[in-house]
């Protein structure tokens, strides 16, 4: 599991200089000439939703506005006439895992569309995006207009599709404890539950009632930042929906956001880092203060190589378990965007240093440990080199 040494450790001082080299080097070797960026060589060899959209957002931050434009570009290649924008795209061998999917060509789910995002991060730098902004709308539309909703925010159809696949919060769908193997046979049984409209989108999921509360403000987030773009007052309205949606469902208590559905009074509730998302929208002061301080508390989330992705204190904390505790980089960026865009310069500083440093030590990889920096999973990880852009906005970047 363990990526190859890392050019640092957790206690040592990060050079942005080598973070900007080391981030370059592994987004030039994963690029392709079709116009996007593979996470991974040889683990993940295709291309996929959200992992393309923080490759964009690196790309453009580098300098490199027209692989950026290309990578975004070559995501709706396989958008529906709906709007649905699928996960995976396998260009290069369309009958992979079509038994699975039932279809050839591209997975039957999607991630969250951080496209909003990486569009208007690609227009603040100067970047045409004239021909992502029609596809990326229609992307938003899909979501917010014809999937199923519970209680007023948009369903997930399948646990991937929140991107946090083997989260806590879904332990409700793995009866008698979580467990690898079970839940590996429960996610294939899953992808055949699901009801797709006539063009294949998916819509609903019966046998996985949930919306997810850091996939809506993902959802929500994305919706804005795409608006600021093109002034679609119809796209903002559908985010502020989801904003004060979410914000009904912050619970003081154990300081968490809990997802709506049949995991509300179980796994729902658990402290995840995924879970507190919502920060980047929220309205609410006491859930915004409550969250930069547990990001930053040893005994909540924080680490020296990234907040990790489950409260210390519960118990299906594993900090070297896919996706039950080790830090992820997209998310310490995305923690760090929301630290940065609230003012919070000193929670910036700490979680760019934690981003910068867990990519140093892990060799640049997919996650990793979040005290140690020891890499988990693939390596060299396309998304990991997100500490670029936090390296840039360093006085020293």
């Amino acid at each position: 599991m363990s990526g190859p040494p890392g050019e640092g450790g957790p206690n040592l001082p990060v050079d942005p200089a080598t973070v900007l080299a080391g981030a370059r080097a592994v987004l030039d070797a994963n690029w392709r000439p079709e116009g996007y960026t593979v996470p991974n060589t040889s683990v993940y060899p295709f291309q996929w939703l959200w992992d393309s959209c923080f490759h964009a957002v690196t790309w453009a931050a580098l300098g490199e506005g027209g692989r950026a434009r290309r990578e975004l570009a070559h995501l709706f290649r396989t958008q529906s006439p709906l709007g649905f924008v699928p996960h995976v795209d396998y260009e290069h061998d369309p009958a992979h895992h079509a038994e699975f999917w039932r279809r050839e060509g591209h997975s039957a789910i999607t991630q969250p569309p951080m496209f909003g995002h990486a569009v208007a991060e690609l227009h603040r730098r100067g970047v045409v995006v004239d021909d992502l902004v029609a596809p990326a709308t229609r992307a938003f539309d899909f979501l917010v207009r014809h999937r199923a909703r519970i209680d007023e925010l948009v369903s997930l159809c399948h646990p991937w599709e929140s991107g946090g696949d083997d989260c806590p919060r879904w332990d409700h769908w793995c009866p008698g404890g979580w467990d690898r193997r079970r839940w590996y046979d429960v996610k294939g049984e899953l992808v055949a539950a699901i009801e797709h409209a006539a063009d294949g989108s998916p819509l609903a999921n019966p046998a996985f009632r949930v919306a997810s509360c850091g996939f809506n403000a993902l959802v929500a987030f994305n919706a804005r930042e795409l608006a600021e773009v093109t002034g679609d007052a119809t796209l903002t309205a559908a985010a502020d929906e989801l904003v004060g949606a979410l914000d009904a469902r912050w619970d003081g208590e154990l300081r968490t956001w809990v997802d709506a559905g049949d995991s509300e009074g179980t796994s729902g509730r658990t402290r995840t880092l995924d879970a507190l998302l919502p920060v980047l929208v929220s309205r609410r002061a006491d859930a915004v203060e409550a969250t930069f301080a547990d990001l930053l508390d040893p005994a909540a989330f924080d680490g020296a190589c990234g907040p990790a992705g489950v409260h210390r204190e519960e118990p299906t904390f594993a900090p070297r378990t896919y996706w039950r505790g080790p830090a992820w980089p997209q998310l310490t960026y995305l923690f760090w965007v929301a630290a940065v865009r609230r003012g919070r310069d000193g929670d910036a500083a700490a979680l760019g240093a934690m981003l910068q440093r867990g990519a140093l030590a892990s060799g640049w990889a997919e996650y990793w440990d979040p005290d140690d920096g020891v890499g988990l999973g693939a390596a060299p990880q396309s998304w990991a080199a997100l500490a670029a852009v936090v390296a840039l906005r360093s006085p020293e970047g």
